[in-house]
This record gives structure tokens, sequence and C-alpha cells, in this order.
């Protein structure tokens, strides 16, 4: 399936929209669903991610390995467990003088097992959730600002 993609322009400098946006700690002010987070090991490429998510009732938590780590630009994350994985790649660029940004995210799945069942699901659900939650981001910051 092709990949799920959403951008948004966010006035606020790259730097604050990067680090909230790729904090596994303030995921679930904005990600709908997601009720923990956090980073083991320092920040960078090798790092683990460990989120857990509330799913038809009960809570899921799963592992991702941060593959990219360019700040304030560039930060993936790739799935390693669970039945379902998440490629995810934000790119954060400066527009205007420096003081706007321009967010892209994009979500890509893998099936393993019953997720592969379970993946047409998943990526609908996605697909409204993504741009939802890059709106949601996007208020937040600005009204933090």
């Amino acid at each position: 399936m092709a990949p799920i993609k959403s951008d948004i322009d966010i006035a606020r400098p790259p730097d604050e929209v990067f680090s909230y946006a790729i904090d596994p700690a303030r995921f679930k002010e904005w990600q709908q669903g997601v009720v923990g987070g956090r980073t083991e090991g320092p920040l960078g490429v090798g790092a683990r991610c460990v989120m857990t998510r509330r799913i038809g009732g009960s809570e899921r938590t799963s592992i991702s390995e941060i593959a990219e780590y360019n700040p304030p630009a560039a930060w993936a994350i790739h799935g390693i467990d669970g039945p379902i994985r998440a490629d995810v790649t934000v790119r954060v660029e400066p527009s205007g003088d420096g003081t706007q940004s321009h967010l892209a995210i994009s979500l890509d799945f893998t099936g393993f097992g019953i997720g592969k069942v379970l993946l047409p699901m998943v990526v609908r659900r996605a697909r409204k959730e993504v741009p939802a939650s890059c709106q949601k981001l996007k208020e937040l910051l600005e009204r933090s600002g």
C-alpha cells in the first residue's frame, strides 16, 4: 500500500516543531490513541522508541528503532516488533523568515502474521488520523508560542 503522507505549515521555528514532533513523551498530546511513549537510550540513530496505544479497548506497546536523526530537519523510525509495524518519517523545513516551518510526515505499514489481515483496516484509520494529528500538532504549537 502507498505510504500515508500529510503536511502542514506551522507558525513556529523549525527547532521547536522538530523537538516537539519527535518526542515520544508528547505523542499522546497530539496523536489519537497514544497513551504513552518514551525513548530508550541517548536520542539518536539506534535508540529505541517505545509507544503504547489504546487499540480496541486494550493497550498495546510497540517498539521502533530510530533510523534517522538529523535535528531540526529529519527523523525516522522503523517498527521492529508486533504484527503491524510502522515506518515513520518526519521532515521539518524552515519557511518564511525562519520563524515558520513546513512539517511533512510519511507513514508506511507492514503486516506480519495476523497483521496482514488487519493491515487494510489500520491503513484506513491512519489515513483519517494522520491529517487530524498534524492539525492538532499545529494548534498546540501555535497556541504555546
